[in-house]
């Protein structure tokens, strides 16, 4: 790497200095207070925000946001962090409530259902573990070195749907997580606002804390959760139905494609978040040993939860006291079924359970607040730790709202996910593969002037080529693309929707941004 992209963005000569007003005394606020990037941080409201953070900032919460992290700044050593960062943040009981959907939505036996998880998973959570890689490389948050490909204005787009993904995706957490918290006592029942509270709250101190803070729960959180699964297996064993193979034909492909689009949509959805995770990790950390660690953490969590997610939904059929108990709570009500043979305890653990989903809504919460700044200077003046509030007191409001549509907003969720972050990872990774080829080809520390960033026609063509290909291969119930059509049944279809839109973005690609390059030089 030059020396040009090696040094931070928040380092400036004395003379830019002298420009700002009075500087702030600590330095990790000075830093950005004094950057001069065109961010009115030291303006109106937001100079008493950033007063605020200043104070916060003696006592290790993070002040920075968007801006670049400098190789000197780094303070993170093991790429460990990232396989617990990421077993944590699928530990828990949304990836079982994934699982639940292959017998329960798409009536796959369990065979069928953990063959196709396993096959999905291996395959597409390879682009979340390259993508982590980069952080460590650039020190850039995901979504701001999307702009090397997208530009400054049409990264935006992806901006926006990172946005919409990590509120649902915090949304149904909260739900799942509030329902099994009310399963927890049959007769002394928390209210479904409380709960959903109880969660959000706790959700919130992390990411609103930082990176490290982030990281140090992850760290240990994954553990009681992966316990427990354990010991449901051992309750729930002699119930689980394995049922047969499943037959071959259109019919039976449509359904494995429909539930696969759905295992992708939870692995590939990390896509957008990958590199935020890695950035504090040196600069010179081997790239195999992110790869590897964030591929095994994704794996070994995804895998294994949704598995058991699948047989436990299996086992309704043959107790009708854990169905009657899934009717009533839904995906909780069946983690309070396996727990309910270890009496007393089973209740805590429970407990436990439903604040497993924290591990994966402080992710979604922590990178929306790196991702609402990329969309101009004023967003990017509100210090981080308050878009973590407000992000917060939006979730909340709409999880109490849609707690009687968990399953139907889950499904349509992870397929529309499936379907933008397919898009999104292609031409990121083309991007670095085909174009830039060497970290030495990025001005790192010009992500965030316009002159210097591509003009985003060929992503933005590209982007809108996948969209069609999804909408070709979309299989929901509100709509059936053409070419869905024509696997299994036509009233059905089979949801090929992520596999085209990956397809029509990464072959548009490469001719589009060959020809931009050529004529804008950039």
């Amino acid at each position: 790497m030059d020396s040009s992209a090696s040094q931070s963005s928040l380092h400036h000569s004395n003379d830019d200095t002298e420009k700002q007003s009075e500087p702030l005394t600590t330095t990790a606020v000075v830093g950005l207070e004094n950057a001069d990037d065109g961010v009115p941080r030291n303006r109106g409201l937001f100079a008493k925000l950033w007063a605020i953070v200043q104070k916060l900032d003696k006592y290790g919460v993070e002040a920075r946001g968007i801006e670049r992290v400098p190789p000197t700044e780094r303070p993170q050593k093991s790429p460990w962090d990232c396989f617990t960062m990421w077993c944590a943040a699928n530990t828990q009981l949304g990836a079982f409530s994934g699982g639940t959907l292959a017998p329960g939505t798409f009536g796959m036996s369990l065979r069928d259902s953990v063959l196709c998880i396993v096959f999905f998973n291996i395959l597409w959570t390879v682009p979340v573990a390259y993508l982590s890689t980069f952080g460590c490389r650039t020190g850039l948050r995901q979504m701001v070195f999307s702009r090397f490909a997208f530009g400054y204005w049409f990264c935006m787009l992806p901006g926006l749907l990172n946005c919409v993904g990590a509120i649902g995706w915090t949304i149904i957490n909260t739900i799942v997580g509030g329902k099994t918290l009310r399963a927890v006592s049959s007769t002394h029942q928390i209210p479904v606002w409380a709960s959903n509270i109880i969660i959000a709250i706790l959700s919130l101190l992390p990411p609103f804390a930082g990176y490290r803070f982030v990281h140090n729960y992850q760290r240990w959180s994954w553990i009681a959760p992966a316990v427990i699964f354990f010991i449901m297996l051992g309750t729930g064993l002699r119930y689980m139905e394995g049922g047969t193979w499943g037959a071959t034909g259109p019919l039976e492909a449509a359904t494995v494609l429909s539930f696969g689009t759905v295992v992708v949509g939870y692995g590939l959805g990390w896509a957008s978040y990958a590199g935020d995770y890695t950035v504090n990790l040196p600069e010179d950390t081997p790239t195999w040993k992110i790869f590897a660690a964030t591929y095994l953490g994704l794996n070994t969590s995804l895998i294994l939860v949704e598995s058991l997610g699948a047989a436990y939904m299996t086992t309704i059929i043959n107790n009708s006291a854990w169905s009657a108990l899934y009717d009533a709570n839904g995906v909780g009500g069946l983690i309070a079924a396996g727990l309910t043979p270890l009496n007393g305890i089973g209740h805590f653990f429970t407990l436990l359970m439903a604040l497993s989903v924290v591990a994966n809504n402080i992710p979604n919460v922590y990178s929306l607040s790196l991702t609402v700044p990329i969309f101009g200077p004023v967003f990017q003046a509100v210090p981080r730790l308050f878009i973590t509030l407000i992000g917060t007191a939006v979730y909340i409001v709409l999880s109490i709202v849609g707690a009687s549509h968990f399953e139907a907003w889950l499904d349509t969720l992870l397929v529309l996910l499936s379907y933008w972050q397919a898009i999104f990872a292609t031409l990121v990774i083309e991007e670095h593969v085909i174009f830039r080829r060497s970290w030495r080809n990025y001005e790192l520390d010009s992500a965030n002037k316009r002159s210097a960033l591509p003009p985003g026609i060929a992503a933005s063509v590209a982007f809108g080529c996948g969209v069609m290909g999804a909408v070709f291969g979309v299989a929901q119930s509100w709509y059936i693309g053409i070419l869905a059509r024509k696997i299994g049944d036509p009233t059905v279809g089979g949801n090929i929707g992520f596999e085209l839109s990956l397809a029509f973005s990464g072959i548009a690609y490469p001719p589009l941004r060959y020809l931009e390059r050529r004529l804008f030089g950039r």
